[in-house]
């Protein structure tokens, strides 16, 4: 490709925009390789300009720059329009040199688009307004880090002010990430419009959305008219059905971001069909604490972070995943504090329907092991009890866990125990991740390579954790699907173990990446 046609291409016809067409081998492709071919030269970072011009392919139906803004000027953009016609998914993220104008053609340009990504571009109320007015088939837009798209710009998805009629009627995901402006009453107004004029709406992602639900759950609506051609929040809510004195409002959304735990009960009374919720919690419970998530019939997938100094108990986890016992697949947890080890097993043995399980937590020193002298390697690893978790994981699919801090030798033989009985019982385990662990894992991995376990492991990383070179080898040598490994910073792993790791993954040609540093 490059030696041939990139080559004639680049001698002749780069610099000419005028051909709609372009003959060649690539027009015989199947879209889907196509596709396939972008995302390799992308991703390897091979994707030169005449390369890619030569796979602009009228029959194409996706295409992704992402991996390459670089390449992405005012004259591609055009060819875009001019080629590809038929695109449905458009991903132009970090594009930042494609002026708003070029932007502009192509919502108008290529109708038939179902996603778009303007993530980190040039997108403005010009852009927006015409991504609203003509992508009538979009169901997901991203336009996170956009510095230039206002309030305005945002109300413009939701309705045109000149027609006189609503927007992406089937629009369901709106990223709208780190935007200007988050904190101030227009934008939570817009964010506000938005839940009330996208009637399919089920994903939007914005740092205000919390204080909007507030505000259309109180019914604060005075003083947020728009006087150019809008609909004030008002008559919105009217049509929605919602006024003083009827039903409350409702809202289709499914996932919710940066809830803080007081404000739980505002936004489960609007989004009672949310399915995925993540929740910012302080040093002490909220009034009706984590309990008022028990109140989603549908929540599955759940996230909780500690933002006070002191961080909370890994035990008050525990009364919510009994409730939502095997409705729950995603449990994801930073800054807790793991003060009992038993809590650790108890709570993963109330959820055996995980798929995803990620958890960076502190184990505090115990203040009566204070003087405790340091612990000593035995002679030979301790085998560890593998039956903590009695019904296992059986549709665990991913496990991250990080220790902050050091843990004391009292909390060990738990924690050991948890991890070797979870190995022995997650066999559709693909990612696993033990981070910063400082305490042997030789004796917890042992079991479960003697058996039929981690037989789907594709992804291990040991980072910082301690490991010695014996157990890599003794995984080097176990059968299964592993592709990724990370050593990186293991205190037991040296140069010499690295160099034998890479010798034996050449001479047994494994498709395996060890990084090590």
């Amino acid at each position: 490709m490059q030696s041939l046609w990139a080559k004639d291409y680049s001698d002749n016809y780069l610099d000419e925009y005028e051909f709609r067409f372009l003959v060649g081998p690539f027009n015989d492709l199947a879209c889907g390789l196509v596709q396939e071919l972008l995302r390799l030269l992308g991703t390897s970072r091979r994707l030169s300009r005449a390369a890619l011009h030569l796979l602009l392919l009228p029959h194409l139906r996706q295409l992704s720059l992402r991996s390459c803004p670089a390449l992405a000027n005012n004259a591609l953009g055009n060819l875009i329009v001019l080629r590809c016609q038929g695109l449905s998914v458009l991903d132009l993220g970090g594009c930042g040199r494609l002026s708003p104008s070029v932007l502009v053609d192509l919502a108008e340009g290529l109708p038939r688009l179902s996603r778009l990504g303007l993530a980190h571009t040039q997108a403005n109320v010009q852009v927006l307004s015409a991504v609203g007015s003509c992508c009538r088939h979009l169901r997901e837009l991203d336009v996170s880090g956009c510095k230039k798209v206002t309030p305005r710009a945002l109300r413009h998805l939701g309705y045109d002010p000149l027609a006189r009629t609503p927007c992406c009627p089937a629009l369901r995901v709106l990223l709208a990430r780190n935007l200007e402006h988050t904190g101030d009453r227009d934008m939570v107004a817009a964010v506000a419009f938005l839940l009330l004029a996208l009637p399919c709406l089920e994903v939007l992602a914005h740092g205000a959305v919390p204080d909007a639900l507030h505000l259309l759950h109180t019914q604060q609506l005075d003083g947020t008219e728009d006087s150019e051609g809008f609909p004030s929040l008002e008559e919105l809510a009217q049509s929605q059905g919602a006024t003083p004195e009827g039903l409350p409002l409702k809202l289709p959304l499914r996932q919710l971001e940066e809830v803080e735990e007081d404000a739980l009960g505002t936004v489960h009374a609007v989004c009672p069909k949310a399915e995925e919720v993540s929740v910012w919690l302080g040093d002490s419970p909220g009034p009706a604490g984590l309990r008022e998530l028990l109140g989603w019939k549908r929540l599955s997938r759940v996230t909780l972070g500690c933002t006070g100094r002191h961080g909370r108990a890994l035990a008050e986890v525990l009364p919510l995943a009994e409730g939502l016992g095997t409705r729950l697949h995603t449990l994801t947890l930073h800054g807790f504090s793991c003060r009992d080890p038993l809590s650790l097993p108890s709570l993963l043995s109330n959820c055996p329907g995980l798929q995803s399980f990620s958890a960076e937590l502190e184990v505090p020193p115990d203040p009566r092991a204070r003087d405790e002298p340091p612990e000593e390697s035995p002679a030979s690893p301790p085998r560890w009890a593998t039956d903590l978790l009695p019904r296992g994981l059986p549709q665990l699919q991913s496990f991250s866990l990080t220790l902050a801090g050091s843990v004391p030798a009292a909390h060990r033989p738990v924690l050991s125990s948890t991890l070797a009985s979870l190995l022995c019982g997650a066999p559709q385990l693909q990612t696993l991740r033990l981070l910063a662990v400082p305490f042997s894992l030789d004796s917890v991995l042992e079991p479960a390579l003697a058996g039929p376990a981690l037989r789907e492991l594709r992804e291990l990383s040991l980072a910082e954790s301690c490991v010695s070179a014996g157990a890599v080898w003794q995984l080097l040598s176990s059968e299964g699907p592993l592709r990724r490994l990370d050593l990186s910073r293991c205190p037991d792993i040296h140069r010499r173990d690295y160099d034998g790791f890479l010798q034996a993954v050449k001479k047994q040609r494994l498709d395996l990446d060890i990084t090590w540093e």
